[in-house]
């Protein structure tokens, strides 16, 4: 259990009163729905590319990705490379500049402006939907380890309240917090925040992967501890299928530029921050910029899930001393949960029964979520406990208000003003925005409240982000980059892509799972080594059929002519405006420059 004195509650206090001043500060400018919304589109880059970093490293990614350091080493950073980095480039160099030049304020007015209603619709439906879930599984899945770590039960014990009411008011005061910063000062000051919360996560954590690091003796003494956890490129094995469970095939493809593409190129809740940019220049620079940050986050946040399980697993104690002639026998007691983990993962335990946990195979199934939380109370000393706990909730938070202001643009851009009132005045629409904001932050705190009761509910939102957002990448690919593409074809594809999601997932399971939300509800045709690889195979079969079913359609239907497509299509773009002069200043050499740093460090590193 943590120590939280009064110096940590004095840190946690500070961090919330300046998070929620950034709000009440940027309150005078906001007058129109524009500012609201796309924060007037005058942010530089720098800014941009800050709190993009910070939102892919959300509460649920901190613990996430030292949950999969903890499971397959270093192998887990992969998903920081691979699985992110050429992503961020592409949409950065060649998506953006489409994007800004077509005039649309959200991915889903794009999808409009491109090819017609149904297709924007499918879109504009479905997104706010799996924002808003998003939003209500990362406040629960945070609050989760704000509890783990037990902080707030001397409090709670003290003034005699119930210590059930810990989970409900870990999800309530950050969502609280998150309210008070969209609701006063719109994107401009979520997207502050969140450069604000970059640093107090670097703050938090950092400290606690160099204390570790060194009391494993450095890196050599932590590869020396965790033999087979530190080959991170062991699964680009074109014929085997590695610690990830993919293959060459499904690292490039399924997890590079399906999973990938699906998140950085078309997902709104990040590009927010390019299209919040002040010109065509620094809407390319944004995503470059934080790829470059993202470059050594794996060791922030993974390192800490290698440094869990290298520790010595708790074990039950009893040492006898002598004191004044009479014997002594002190037994220390820990749970069977820790003493079947491994390091201080603890195994996952029944709640009824406390025991340890197995899988269909009879393997103890060990709790990779708790390494990081775990780790911050093993090494944070008193005064600075406080300082960890900001971290984690500066990530939950800056995830979180990324979801609610995508939800509130893409609400009153895509759903209200065209299809419910689209003559009404500005002042109207910044109205509608706010509480579209309150509404958003409510139906989120609803749905973590929902998981933590039903414990199931963060399974099923990652579920439902899984079938439904990765096969539309392909469809903004053939829009952007094939000028034949029509809106027939992009709707048919979009619409058989996801049932080809369902299909596979349905067809398919990972080892060790029963049928059910891990898939084979239809019959279980095949295993993947785990959910990883099963996820990585289910977006690339969506990616595909998308791409074929689209083209084909697109084949047989009119398409637009050249004219109509003007600055819709990558070959048909106006002159760029506010891109720099002089190559150092191109955004085409930072990016080269991004992905030679990326295979540098993973080299160095393996």
């Amino acid at each position: 259990m943590a120590t939280f004195s009064a110096a940590d509650g004095l840190i946690l206090l500070l961090y919330l009163f300046f998070v929620g001043g950034i709000g009440f500060s940027l309150r005078p400018y906001i007058r129109t729905s524009n500012d609201f919304l796309l924060a007037g589109r005058a942010l530089p880059a720098w800014i941009g590319g800050l709190a993009l970093a910070c939102i892919s490293i959300g509460g649920e990614e901190i613990v996430a990705m030292g949950a999969l350091g903890a499971h397959y080493g270093l192998e887990g950073a992969q998903l920081f490379g691979v699985g992110a980095i050429p992503a961020m480039l592409f949409a950065g160099l060649y998506m953006m500049p489409v994007y800004y030049a077509s005039k649309a304020r959200t991915v889903p007015e794009y999808l409009g402006l491109r090819f017609d209603a149904k297709t924007r619709a499918v879109y504009a439906c479905t997104f706010p939907a799996m924002t808003i879930l998003g939003a209500g599984a990362a406040l629960y899945v945070m609050a989760r380890a704000v509890t783990a770590l037990n902080v707030f039960n001397g409090l709670f014990y003290a003034r005699h309240w119930p210590i059930d009411a810990v989970l409900p008011v870990a999800i309530a005061i950050p969502a609280l917090l998150v309210l008070a910063i969209v609701l006063l000062g719109g994107l401009t000051g979520a997207m502050y925040s969140q450069v604000m919360q970059f640093f107090v996560i670097l703050a938090g954590i950092l400290p606690v992967v160099l204390i570790g690091l060194r009391n494993s003796g450095g890196w050599a003494g932590l590869k020396k501890a965790l033999p087979g956890y530190m080959h991170e490129w062991h699964a680009l094995s074109w014929t085997g299928s590695g610690p990830l469970g993919l293959g060459g095939v499904g690292l490039c493809l399924g997890l590079g530029v399906a999973l990938a593409g699906s998140a950085w190129c078309v997902d709104f809740r990040l590009l927010q921050t390019a299209f919040a940019a002040k010109d065509a220049g620094a809407a390319r620079r944004v995503p470059v910029v934080a790829a470059f940050i993202r470059i050594f986050l794996p060791f922030v946040v993974v390192l800490p899930g290698l440094l869990a399980i290298s520790l010595p697993t708790p074990q039950s104690t009893t040492t006898i001393t002598i004191e004044n002639g009479a014997i002594v026998r002190n037994t220390e007691v820990v749970s069977q949960a820790a003493e079947a983990g491994k390091g201080i993962v603890p195994a996952q335990a029944d709640p009824a029964s406390g025991k340890p946990l197995k899988d269909a195979a009879g393997n103890t199934i060990l709790d990779y979520a708790a390494a990081t939380p775990n780790l911050l109370v093993r090494y944070l000393p008193e005064g600075l406990l406080g300082l960890g706990l900001a971290a984690l909730l500066a990530g939950l938070m800056s995830g979180v208000t990324a979801a609610v202001t995508a939800f509130t643009s893409v609400f009153v851009r895509d759903i209200y003003q065209p299809w419910i009132r689209s003559d009404a005045a500005d002042a109207h629409y910044l109205a509608v925005a706010r509480w579209t904001t309150l509404g958003a932050v409510v139906v989120s705190a609803g749905v973590g409240f929902a998981a933590a009761y039903l414990g199931r509910g963060v399974v099923a939102v990652a579920l439902i982000l899984l079938l439904v957002n990765t096969p539309l990448f392909a469809t903004f690919l053939l829009g952007m980059f094939w000028k034949r593409t029509t809106g027939h074809g992009a709707f048919t594809g979009m619409i058989s892509g996801m049932a080809a999601c369902v299909i596979h997932y349905g067809l398919t399971l990972p080892a060790g799972a029963h049928p059910g939300l891990h898939g084979g509800w239809i019959a279980v045709l095949h295993r993947y080594p785990n959910a990883i690889a099963q996820a990585a195979w289910t977006a690339l079969f969506g990616f595909a059929v998308n791409l074929i079913g689209a083209a084909a359609v697109s084949l047989g239907t009119r398409a637009r002519t050249s004219d109509e497509l003007a600055g819709l299509v990558y070959g048909q773009l106006p002159p760029g405006k506010g891109t720099k002069k002089g190559w150092l200043k191109q955004p085409e050499t930072w990016a080269v420059a991004a992905l030679l740093l990326t295979i540098a460090v993973n080299v160095f590193f393996a």
